[in-house]
This record gives structure tokens, C-alpha cells and sequence, in this order.
């Protein structure tokens, strides 16, 4: 595992390296790059970066979650999900700020919250919080299927 603060002064833990598999929870301050497999949990207040060989079948919650590679699971982000074009993404997100290039996959539920409401980086994104019926129409949840 390698401990370094980057150059803005965030605290950078590369721990899933390509060929690698971890399997298992995980909670940390910084950055978190995953090139490899990953199952289980993610939990922080700052970025998870999913790289292009990377795959996860996790539930993740963070600040900024970039995904460039696969990932089965729920997101919550506080601040921003990005799905690269080489991504794809199969679980539902939950995020002021979804940005989205072309050509990604991406199949679940997505729940637009204002910028008011920060979400906590605590949690999942749990499509029991989804609204359904009459309501459905007042938050307007997108589901995207390809």
C-alpha cells in the first residue's frame, strides 16, 4: 500500500493495483484507486476512482466517485458521480451532480438531490429511498436502461 500526500495535500491510498483482488470493507480518508477487483464495501469523505481495468462489485459511498471501468453496486456521493466513457455502471446512485460521457452503460436508479441537501458520506444509496406512485412525477427519478 502506498501512503503519500499528492501534491493538493490529499491523502492518496492506492491499494487495489491491477491483478490484485481484495475482498472485504473498507474505510479510509483520501483517495482510493481501484485497477483491480474489488468486492465488498467503500466508505469515505473523499474520492473513489474506478480505472479503466478496474472492476467492483461493491456498495460505495463517497464524496466524488469516477468511474472509468465496471461497477455492481449502489453509490452515494456527497458531492459527484463521473462515469467516464469507458464505464459502466449496474445499481442505483444517489448525487447532487451526475456527469456522464458518452457511450457509458449505465443501468439503474438515479436520484438527483439539490445541492442543498449534501448527502452524508455515511450510508448506501438504497432504492427503498426512491419515491414511487403520485410522488414519483414531484421528484422525477430517472431510470436509464441499455
Amino acid at each position: 500500500m502506498s501512503d503519500h500526500l499528492g501534491n493538493s495535500g490529499v491523502f492518496i491510498n492506492s491499494i487495489v493495483g491491477e491483478g490484485t483482488k481484495f475482498v472485504g470493507d473498507l474505510e479510509l480518508k483520501g483517495l482510493l484507486r481501484v485497477d483491480g477487483d474489488f468486492i465488498g464495501t467503500i466508505t469515505t469523505k473523499g474520492k473513489v476512482l474506478i480505472g479503466k481495468n478496474g472492476r467492483a462489485e461493491c456498495t460505495i459511498s463517497a464524496d466524488t466517485v469516477v468511474i472509468g471501468g465496471v461497477v455492481k453496486g449502489d453509490i452515494t456521493a456527497g458531492e459527484k458521480v463521473v462515469i467516464l466513457s469507458t464505464g459502466m455502471l449496474i445499481g442505483n446512485v444517489s448525487t447532487p451532480r451526475l456527469i456522464s460521457e458518452d457511450g457509458v452503460i449505465l443501468n439503474g436508479f438515479c436520484m438527483i438531490t439539490s445541492s442543498d441537501e449534501k448527502i452524508e458520506s455515511k450510508g448506501t444509496a438504497d432504492s427503498s429511498k426512491y419515491i414511487e406512485g403520485e410522488d414519483l412525477e414531484r421528484y422525477n427519478p430517472v431510470k436509464i436502461r441499455n
